[in-house]
This record gives C-alpha cells, structure tokens and sequence, in this order.
C-alpha cells in the first residue's frame, strides 16, 4: 500500500528535515454472484433435473419400446445430475462450498467457503533469540494456543477476517496478474481490480465498512513509486517499456489486507524486481515479536544494496528507497503509529508486539533512491480525531465531509471513488478540507531522479500470532 515517508531528507542547508506521509485506500460495491462453476444457480440446476425427468415421463407415454429405451437412456443422465445436485447439497450443509470459477473469478467468497474458515497464510515460527521475555519461551503450545484463542474474542478481531481478505487479494491479483497488458489504460485497470474485490469480498453499498476495497488500487509507474491512481478523464496507455507497481489493499470487517507486487513486460528490468522481492522477503524473515524496527531496516537494506544490473550501457545498483517504509496497520487504518524502515536506522530501538498487524514493503530504485511529491494529487484520507460540527466556511464541504463519513470514516479514497458515490462538483470543497486538516491529502511519489529512473514495490501483510508468525498474504506467485 502507499507508504509510509518517514527518514530525513537534507534541505538547502543542509540540515535534514523530517517528512512523514502515508496512504491508506478505500472502500465500495458490487455484489457477488451466487453461481456454481458451470454459471448456474444450483438451485437452477435441480429444476432443470425435474424438467428433465417430466420430459421423459411424457416420450415413455407416447411411444412403446423406443420411448422407452429414450427414457432409460435420459434417466442415467437425469441420475447423475440429480447425484450431483445432492453432493452439492450435502457439502453445503456441512460448510463446504462452491468451486471458485477460471480463469476469472465470480463468486464470493462465502459461497466457497460458508462456515466461515478461510484458508490460513503461511506460518512460521519465531526466532526466540530476539524474545526479551523469558518467560515467553517457556510457555506450552497449549497456552500460546488459549492465548491465540483469547486474542480473537470481541467484534473485529477474529482472524477470519483478515484471512478473508487475504484470499479475496490472492485470487484478485492472479487474475490481474493475467488480465493487465500493455495498451490498457490505467483506469481500465484500476476498474477490473476493484470490480473483482468488490465482487468477491462481497461488498454492500448499504454497508460499506463490512467489506470492500482497503484504499484505492496503487498503480505507480516507472520512477513513480506510490500513491498514483488515475482519477477521472486520465488518458495514460500502459506501455510494454513500463514497470508497473500494483498496490491491493482489501478490508473485511476493518482488518486490513496490504499487498503489491511489479510488473513489467520486458525483461530489462527482471533483476530490478528480483532484488525487491529478496529484500521483501528478508523484512518479512527478521519480523516477529520483539524484533527492533531499526535492525529490520539494516537487513532490508543490505540485501536490497547488494544487487545490480545493466541497461542502456551502463551499471545501475538498486537502492532502497530511503524515506518510504513498512507499517503497521490498525482496525479501518491502513497505517497505524508504527513505522518499519528499509534502511538501517540504529537509533530506532521499538520493538514489535504480539498481537499486531504490519505491512512489509520495501521500494528499490535506480535513480536518487529519495522520493518526492509529483503530480496531480488522487489519495486521501480522513483524519482519525475529527470534531462532530467542525468549523467549515465553503458550502460544499459539509456535505463532502457527511459523503466521506458515510462511504469511507478512515479508510482512504480517491477522486473515482467520490464519483462512484454519486459526488459531483466537490473539489472546492475537498481543497478546504484538506486545508483544514480534517482530510489528509497523498499526491504521487516519485524518485527526484524524474524520467529514467525505474522503482518496484513487494509487500506482505503480516500477522504477529501468539503462536507464531502468519504472512496472510503469502501466496504462489510471492
């Protein structure tokens, strides 16, 4: 997801000044289709069984020995789908569902799974050297287990749903991953992924905070590296040359799922992606309970530096992008008070803590390796303390302000998702709130090298379980 910019960059004398930023993405609609993998309803499918069954009532009475051998025939084939209808039947009620469609998904996710237990992440035990309680070591699977248990009690913290949403950005970005080429625009492709997490999240316009979109779909090209999504009228061309960062983020029940991964059509740039996903993959490896962020950032960062590649004649080393990081993440807030760095900071000694949720992303670069605001700003995001009647003094405002407390509270949006909802005419109104500070503006982040310079982006969502650590977000692909 958009990240977090949070190490100093030097200002014209030289001193450093801090800069922080972050992003967070949106909510919406589109309901899912309750289909079985053939595209029939399954109810459908037992009256098309008794359609066929009175049809060959009506041929035995009509004709002798040949209806009646057409009969036969028909009813071994009426036989076995009236069978599978049964089965059907029969697994649904024992909580298991419907086969998800391919290659393009169509169902939600509870039609896969009724009972409500979505497919767990990876596991994977923690390195108890980092522990800085003893007594943590000591403890019996079954307590970790009772504690496990104890964490999911209460509204919004049981672990299905971030596993829900999880799955719904597994099976979205393989689609995508498929579906995206050169030649689409990028409003084409915003659409088709967010059409796609709607429908299998099973978003409800009527309630909008039960499930849908986590913040708007990040699709950051070339030497931009977060927080751009085309809003309205944006005529840009994916081409074949470009790298493309695809930034998912998914909510159920406010538990949010952050997860990117870079495309590119040519393979110039391979090693690019390679050193970013490495580096990825060791954020994720050093995380756990008790882990200090700033020695994540040095492990980040010597695995993203170690890596470089050739093109247009000349050497490039991949850099980390230093001021934009990792985050925990909190109920319906994409980025919580924790930042996770991939440079090394040594004088940043917070640990991680059992129970929390994180983000590990890490950016690489092969311009400056320092990101900047460009362009034409499209995310926001409502600020979390905001008074019940604050003080406005533009007409369209207000009403802004009860349309994004009404479709979004605190998880991020853009320009398109205020269109979907039917706002018009309302940038006046956004630019004061923004100035007021009760809404948060992320314009595009771009390497101040400009034009030339290439960035990728991978992250996980992480789970740091009482038994161990989960990358809900793990999939085949990364």
């Amino acid at each position: 997801m958009p990240a977090t910019l949070g190490t100093p960059a030097p200002d014209a004398d030289g001193k450093l000044t801090e800069k922080l930023a972050g992003a967070s993405l949106a909510n919406q609609d589109a309901l899912a289709a309750s289909k079985n993998g053939n595209g029939n309803d399954a109810a459908a499918d037992d009256d098309d069984d008794d359609d066929a069954e009175d049809g060959e009532d009506g041929d035995a009475a009509a004709g002798g020995d040949g209806a009646a051998k057409k009969k036969k025939k028909k009813g071994k084939k009426s036989g076995a789908a009236k069978k599978k209808a049964k089965a059907l039947k029969e697994k649904q009620a024992n909580g298991i569902g419907l086969t998800q469609t391919s290659p393009e998904p169509t169902l939600g996710l509870s039609k896969i799974w009724p009972s409500g237990d979505y497919p767990e992440g990876e596991n994977c035990p923690y390195d108890e050297e980092k522990f800085t309680d003893d007594t943590r070591s000591r403890r019996t699977p079954e307590e970790l287990r009772e504690r496990e248990r104890l964490a999911q009690e209460g509204e919004g913290n049981s672990f299905s749903h971030i596993r829900k949403a999880a799955e719904v950005h597994r099976q979205v970005r393989k689609y995508a991953r498929g579906a995206i080429q050169p030649g689409m625009s990028m409003t084409e492709i915003a659409n088709l992924i967010e059409d796609k997490v709607r429908l299998l999240s099973e978003h409800d316009p009527e309630n909008p905070f039960k499930a849908g979109m986590g913040f708007p779909t990040g699709l950051s090209l070339n030497e931009c590296a977060a927080h751009y999504t085309p809003n309205a009228g944006d005529k840009r061309i994916l081409q074949k040359s470009d790298v493309l960062k695809v930034d998912i983020g998914v909510q159920c029940n406010g538990r949010i799922c952050d997860s990117a991964f870079t495309l590119n059509f040519e393979p110039t740039h391979d090693p690019l992606l390679e050193a970013v996903k490495a580096a990825t993959a060791e954020g994720v490896k050093q995380a756990g309970i008790d882990s200090i962020l700033g020695e994540i950032g040095a492990s980040i960062q010597e695995v993203m530096e170690s890596h470089e590649y050739d093109y247009n004649g000349k050497t490039h080393q991949v850099k980390c992008v230093q001021n934009l990081n990792g985050h925990n993440i909190q109920h319906y807030s994409i980025h919580g008070d924790k930042s996770v760095p991939i440079v090394a900071m040594p004088n940043l000694k917070t640990r991680m803590e059992e129970g929390e949720y994180f983000a590990i992303e890490t950016f690489g670069s092969t311009g400056k390796g320092y990101v900047v605001d460009s362009g034409d700003c499209s995310h926001y995001a409502r600020s979390k303390h905001v008074s019940a009647n604050p003080t406005l003094r533009v007409a369209s405002a207000r009403p802004l302000l009860h349309a994004i407390n009404k479709n979004f509270g605190t998880l991020p949006f853009c320009r398109r998702y205020l269109d979907r909802v039917g706002e018009k005419n309302y940038l006046l109104g956004l630019k004061h709130l923004v100035s007021q500070g009760i809404v948060q503006d992320y314009p595009p982040l771009s390497d101040i090298a400009g034009v030339g310079a290439y960035t990728a982006q991978f992250e996980h969502t992480i789970l740091l379980k009482p038994t161990g650590k989960e990358i809900v977000s793990k999939g085949e692909d990364y």
